[in-house]
This record gives structure tokens, sequence and C-alpha cells, in this order.
């Protein structure tokens, strides 16, 4: 009993939106099995000396911005880079990490290489290969994840033997949760008042269902750590109602100055809507205490640090009920992972139902699991609705539904001179409402643009602000820029070209001066001219007053070929080589992921090739260059 209770895990992660974080509570649940003492955080969390205590570390890592590690990881990063610290000072760690990343970035995978390689620099020891995912991937993170997990089980298990007469943990068996729900103190010792609550309760939530509720979620705010309050000042449709996407430019207002540059993020906390929120409670048959009060409970010796991170969207002064955790705090819309379907498979008494719950957990079948959730973009409500002999406990249901995370949207405005005397902040972001028909033909919402579309004028929401990976300076003013946004990927390019505006008039009064010669280019790319080509009047407005600025559009579907940014690219070869090449010009890209960057990066190649007189291998040679010095940005999602 000696040796186990040395095995000890210590499971890390940086995590942007999430993915990481997942990933990380997966390796908590396989050193568990093995029967580590496991405890999973977050990287800024810990010090150093925490490092030397346990017997292994396993880290999750997400790549952020321009291959920057997440901002939940960046203290930890920053001691670990000390010039104070000597080669060979973590000597006793033993550690293994997986990296998320993708491959429509220039550097993938670039803060797990960089912690990676700097944990060894110390002297760590890794216990196998580095693992990393590519978003790209035709199965997602699990493409990558799954393989590397059982080789990372294997290891742990050559490493850190079990004693003779002790086994895994075997996967069929139900893992304790960390902590769990249960009635309040004042419900648990009043019998007499739980049954009348019951029954009232009850009574409630039949009414809270009837057709009169209105199909919104509560307008309450959230307590979010570091939120702002913003008020809705416009919320307005972009698009034609005849165009197939609905595309939003919702401005907010913040009563108070918060700075903020190009490239910078807003996130919004969305919330669940009562329809969905009463059918999961109906599916799991908890209307009688969907709104008693209830509280947290630990196992053993756990303690509640986690908690915060679970209960942090829920309003400050309201009970924990089943309703509000289903409302505010746990994504029953989420697309659920492999995790999810070996928890419910613990949950029915259906051999059918369980036999074909464990099939989805099964690695071999990953191709069936990705065709049943992502492929459809299946929810987990939709998951029990056809799975209807599963029933979650409620006491477990924290640790059987992910949390509710924030999204982020680019900023598509500048700060106004003036701003920080006002002591306002107003905010402007450009968003497409996620809605479509699946492969299934049922009709899918994304979670928060689904909320976005129906918050009102003047209503308020809780946010939060942060940076982006643009690095956007004032002393770049008389350099050129060459932006790249199609779609939506225009709102931070829109923020860049008020805020160099509003840079030159300001260099033009202080040098009394014309101002930086030369001008910028937009290259903009949508499908048709009078259906999604957003801000054009504002753009054509700016220009005709004198912007120093070359907007080029691409119409994808106006004609019988298409055309699209980079094949504008290629035509105004000569002024974009000048602008980058002659005149040290920096370039913006940001918009969908997937196969746009890798096709404006080939046609950047070509520009550079043809008008440089160099070959490929030099042009390519440039480009890494510019990337290496900053002036190759790049943020796609």
């Amino acid at each position: 009993m000696e040796r186990m209770q040395k095995r000890k895990a210590l499971v890390l992660y940086g995590s942007e939106t999430g993915n990481a974080q997942d990933v990380a509570e997966e390796l908590g649940r396989v050193a568990e099995r093995l029967r580590f003492d496991t405890d999973v955080s977050e990287l800024n969390s810990i010090n150093l000396r925490q490092l030397l205590q346990p017997s292994v570390i396993l880290i999750a890592i997400s790549t952020t911005g321009q291959g920057e590690l997440p901002a939940n990881s960046q203290l930890f990063w920053k001691t670990l880079r000390s010039a104070r610290l000597r080669p060979g000072c973590l000597h006793s760690v033993r550690f293994a990490s997986f990296g998320l990343g993708d491959t429509s970035y220039p550097k993938f995978n670039w803060a797990h290489r960089k912690l990676y390689n700097r944990l060894i620099q110390l002297g760590a020891q890794p216990i196998c290969d580095r693992g990393e995912a590519d978003e790209q991937h035709p199965e997602g993170i699990d493409g990558s994840f799954l393989p590397w997990s059982i080789h990372l089980r294997q290891r742990l298990l050559e490493e850190y033997p079990l004693p003779d007469g002790v086994e895994p943990i075997p996967d069929d068996v139900l893992l304790e949760p960390k902590w769990l729900l249960d009635f309040a103190e004042a419900t648990k010792t009043d019998a007499q008042t739980d049954g009348m609550l019951k029954t009232l309760t009850s009574t409630l939530t039949s009414a809270f269902i009837g057709e009169d509720h209105p199909e919104v979620p509560s307008p309450g705010l959230l307590n979010i750590p570091g939120g702002l309050t913003a008020e809705i000042r416009a919320n307005e449709r972009i698009t034609p109602s005849t165009h197939w996407q609905d595309v939003r430019h919702l401005v907010l207002d913040i009563s108070s100055f918060h700075p903020y540059t190009p490239g910078d993020v807003l996130t919004i906390y969305p919330k669940n809507f009562p329809s969905d929120v009463n059918e999961f409670i109906k599916i799991m048959q908890w209307e009688a205490i969907a709104d008693e009060p209830l509280e947290f409970i630990t196992s053993s010796s756990t303690s509640l640090s986690t908690l915060p991170l679970l209960l942090q969207n829920r309003a400050p002064e309201s009970k924990v009920t089943l309703r509000t955790l289903l409302t505010n705090c746990l994504d029953i819309m989420a697309i659920p992972r492999r995790s999810f379907f070996a928890h419910l498979a613990h949950f029915t008494q259906d051999e059918f139902q369980r036999d074909r719950l464990l099939e989805f957990t099964n690695p071999e079948y990953v191709d069936e699991l990705y065709d049943y959730t992502t492929r459809p973009r299946r929810s987990i409500l939709e998951v029990l609705q056809e799975f209807e002999t599963v029933k979650i406990p409620w006491q477990r249901i924290c640790s059987v539904i992910p949390v509710m995370r924030g999204r982020q949207f680019s900023i598509a405005s500048a700060l106004a001179p003036g701003s920080a005397q006002e002591n306002r902040t107003r905010i402007e972001l450009l968003i497409a409402i996620v809605k479509y028909r699946t492969v299934i033909k049922r009709i899918r919402q994304g979670v928060c643009t689904r909320y976005i579309a129906s918050l009102q004028l003047g209503q308020e929401i809780t946010v939060t602000l942060q940076k982006g990976g643009f690095g956007v300076s004032k002393a770049e003013i008389e350099r050129p820029v060459v932006m790249v946004g199609p779609g939506t990927g225009v709102a931070p390019m829109r923020a860049l070209i008020h805020q160099r505006r509003y840079w030159r008039n300001e260099f033009t009064q202080n040098q009394s001066e014309q101002g930086p010669d030369g001008k910028d280019i937009l290259f903009f790319g949508c499908r048709n001219a009078n259906a999604d080509f957003y801000f054009k009047n504002e753009w054509e407005t700016l220009i005709s007053q004198g912007l120093p600025l070359d907007l080029y559009p691409a119409f994808s579907r106006d004609q019988r070929q298409k055309v699209y940014v980079q094949d504008l690219i290629r035509e105004h070869g000569q002024q974009v080589y000048d602008a980058l090449a002659n005149r040290n010009g920096l370039i913006y890209i940001c918009g969908s992921s997937g196969k746009m960057p890798q096709a404006v990066r080939e046609s950047l190649i070509e520009v550079f090739q043809g008008h440089s007189g160099q070959g490929r291998e030099e042009a390519e040679k440039y480009l890494a260059e510019m990337e290496k010095s900053g002036r190759y940005k790049q943020e796609t999602w």
C-alpha cells in the first residue's frame, strides 16, 4: 500500500476555448483508472515547486493567436522562461504532453512545442513521444488523441507498474466524481417542507413550460470572473431577409473605459433556452426537484477548487438549482465527446442501448462516432431523447454534462478618440448566426449565436475582453498593410482600418504634414455584391473622403467562374509585392480556417516568385521570414 500512495498524477492544461481542458480531463480519467491519485488544473494555478511532487505530469495545451500559449497558461510560461532557472532544475520531473493545433496556421502547435522544449531544456524527462492534434483532421482531435492516449496508458503502466494483485480500474466501472450535488441543508432538515416544496415545484414547473412562457433565456446577468456589463445598443441584420444567412451587426456599450486594439476579441457567454432546459428536465424526470435549492458536497478528501470553473456562469444572488445549472452552466446543446457515452452506459438498464453506447466509446469505431455526432451536429439533448432509457442521477449531472463556455468574436471597431475622457467603451461585432439543416434533415442552431439573435435593445449581458494576436502598433503607421478578410473575417480588418485612420489623423496633426504615403489594401470576399458585401457603403464613403485604401472585393457567385480573394491577390500582384517587399509592409489574414488560409499563402508565394525574379524556394523563405518577424499575422476559426 505504501507504493500505491506514491502514485500521484498532476494533469495540467492551457486552454482558450475548452478543447484542451476536455483533453486534460480525459487524461485525468486515464490516470485515475491506473490508480493514480489525480488532480486536474490549469497551468497558471501551479508553481514550479509543485511540478516536483507528483509521480508524473500530464499536459494538454492548445496554441492561440500567432503561436502563443493560452491566457490561462501565460503566468506559468513566464515563470518557466525565467533566466534564473538553471538547466537540470526539473531533472526529477517525468511528463507527457499533448498539443492541440490547426495546420491552417503557419505556427502549427507552436505553444506545445515551445513548452515541451523548455521542459526538456530544464531537465524534465518525457515518458513517451509528444502527441499533437490537428483541427483539420477528418476525425477532429480524437483522430490523433485516441491512438496517443492508448500508447500513453501503456507507457504509464510500464513506468509505474501496479503492485501484485492490483489491477487497473476497468472501463465498465464508473469512476467516483470529485463532487456531487445534494439538497441544501435547509431542505434536508425539514422533511415536511421538502414534500411541500416538491408539490409546489411540480406545479410551478408545469406553468413554466406552458405556452405563455416566453421562448428566450432569462435576462439576468452572469457571474463571470473578470466580467463586464455591456448594454445592447444595436442588433441589426445586415443581410437581406432573402439571403441564406443572417449576419448581425452587434453594437455594445460598456459604461467604463477598457482599451482594446485591432485583433482583440470579445467573449459572450450564452444561456440555454427555456424549451431545451424543460425538455431536458422532462426526459430525466426531474420536474419535481428542478427548482429546489442544492449544494455541492465533496467525495473523500477532494477539495472544491474546481467548482469556480463550473459555477462561473451562475447568477451571483440566485440559488443553485438544477434549472439554473442547466440554463447558465451546463452545455446541454454541445456535441458529445466519447467520454459522455461512457458515462451514459452506466445509467441504463436496457442491454441493447447500453451496448450501442459502448460502441461509441470503442476506438475501433471512431468513424461511427463521428458519423453519429460531429457530422450531423447531434446535441447532448438529442442523444438523450434517442436513448430514452438513460436516466442520469441528478447528483452527478455536473460531472456528466460539459460546462457552458463563452464564445469569442473578433472586434469590428476601433476606440474613437475621446473614449477615455468619456469613460465609456463602445464595441462592435460582425456575427454570422449559425442556423442550417444537417445531413439528417434537422435544423441546427449555434448555441451562442442563437442567444445573440434573441438579444433586445437595452438588454444587459456579461462579457469579457481579451487581447488578440495581431499586436498592432502606432509605430507601424508609416508602413502599408495588406488585409485579407473574406466573410466575417473582415471584422478585425474594419477595426484595423479605423484605428489606422485615427492614428493617421493624429500623425498628420503632430507632423503638420500630409501623412504617410501609399495606400493600404483590403481584399474582401463574399458570395454576392448585393447580399453579403459587408460595410459596402461605409467603405465607399471613407474612400470618397480621402481614406488611402484600395478595396478589391471578390464575389464568388456573381458570375459563372468563381472568384476568390486569392485570385485577386494574383491579379494585383505587383501592388501587393510593392507594399510587402519594397515598402516593408505587413499582411493580416482573417476568416474561416480550412482551405482559405493555405490558398492565400500559395497566392502570396506566387506573387513573390513572379515579381522578384527568384525561385519558389526563395519566395517561401521570404514569407517564412515575414512570419518570424511578425509581419505575417493570421487569425482564423
